[in-house]
């Protein structure tokens, strides 16, 4: 195909010019293609391409916000940690974090749309269930169950240590409950303290047992040893009544980790179940 306006050379002289045909390949092969093989101009568009993917890494493994647990990879567990602004806490032993990445370098808490909301409540779907990794808090009431001793002691002391307060949590594993088991520190007067650490030795939890499932990370033994302390100081749950109150005739309360008080929990209501069939079978 021949371009209808090109001007034809082969007009005799003297004669005006007529307009040759060209075809789109004299075109093509008109562009001056070694501009785009100069140095001058590879050079910048290999580093504009080199950086771009750069950043684009940093962001997904850095600054990217992981809004629930269902988002977190399997290989980050034991490898990474989520820092955030901790929402809300369920029990004394668990609480809602939302994933902050970068912090404050990052515009969190000063930036528009980057401001997070601290509230009471459940925290909302967009954060992250967390479970203290390592210890057992006394349990509060729920599901018809009643409090254990220390329940609302602890909760109350967790609260005002970590709630609105931005923590660094460092994840094991996701648990039954589609929690994230980590190990949890914030800092406290410029210090970094271990929460679940701070927990064992004002007694307000125990060391957590299980059959299988502990996560201590590289703590427990740390962890035993101040349980240890405070049952010896008679601290949290672990105190007894002081010489006037057993005078009154205060006793002692009953001591029972949040492990023995789960099971019991759980033989009572068995136990309740296998009552209640047992009448069924009776009345027919």
């Amino acid at each position: 195909m021949r371009w209808p306006w090109a001007a034809d050379s082969s007009s005799p002289s003297g004669e005006e010019p007529k307009r040759r045909p060209v075809s789109w390949t004299d075109t093509l092969n008109a562009t001056d293609w070694a501009h785009y093989t100069e140095p001058r101009t590879v050079i910048p568009s290999v580093l504009l391409t080199l950086t771009t993917l750069a950043l684009l890494r940093v962001y997904k493994a850095h600054l990217r916000r992981i809004p629930s647990v269902d988002h977190i990879k399997p290989e980050k567990f034991r490898t990474s940690s989520l820092f955030g602004k901790v929402t809300s806490v369920g029990d004394a032993d668990n609480f809602r974090l939302f994933h902050t990445p970068g912090g404050r370098l990052a515009g969190w808490g000063w930036m528009p749309g980057r401001r997070v909301e601290v509230k009471k409540g459940s925290g909302g779907m967009k954060t992250i269930h967390v479970r203290i990794a390592g210890i057992d808090a006394p349990e509060l009431a729920h599901f018809g169950r009643p409090e254990q001793p220390y329940a609302k002691e602890a909760h109350a002391w967790l609260t005002s240590y970590i709630l609105g307060r931005r923590v660094r949590a460092y994840i094991h594993r996701r648990d039954q409950y589609d929690r994230v088991v980590a190990t949890v520190f914030v800092r406290r007067w410029l210090l970094r303290r271990d929460v679940g650490l701070e927990m064992l030795k004002r007694g307000l939890a125990t060391v957590y047992e299980a059959k299988s499932g502990s996560e201590f990370g590289a703590f427990e033994r740390k962890y035993r040893d101040a349980e240890e302390r405070a049952k010896r100081n008679k601290v949290g749950m672990w105190a007894e009544p002081g010489l006037l109150a057993r005078l009154m005739g205060e006793k002692p309360r009953e001591r029972e980790s949040p492990r023995e008080y789960k099971r019991r929990m759980v033989e009572l209501e068995e136990g309740k179940g296998k009552g209640k069939g047992k009448k069924v079978g009776d009345s027919r």
